[in-house]
């Protein structure tokens, strides 16, 4: 059986770089979560039209905040989606943008 080390050689560098990249994972994961329940409840209707639209700029922001720590830490979207083995990966695939009515011409 191999032995571990019993001390693991790191950079400050690549130790901030890591965490940063488990904590915008996390982060990543509760953003999906939150938009797929808020797009449930919208659909669902019953919401006023401002809290619908606080909503939306809510998820907004917290997108283009998750897209600059990314960018920050120098990680893809890829990045941050974790390979859970037989489980799969932790984040679902990206959605298609929707299809511009004017590109089938």
């Amino acid at each position: 059986m191999t032995q571990l080390p019993a001390r693991i050689e790191t950079d400050s560098e690549s130790v901030g770089r890591d965490l940063g990249r488990l904590v915008l994972t996390i982060i990543e994961l509760l953003r999906q979560l939150m938009e797929r329940q808020a797009i449930r409840r919208v659909e669902a209707g019953g919401l006023p039209d401002d809290t619908v639209e606080r909503l939306g700029l809510g998820l907004m922001r917290l997108e283009e905040a998750v897209t600059e720590l990314r960018e920050h830490f120098g990680l893809s979207p890829d990045d941050l989606n974790l390979d859970l083995g037989p489980l799969g990966m932790l984040l679902p695939p990206a959605p298609d943008p929707p299809a511009r009515p004017d590109a089938a011409r």
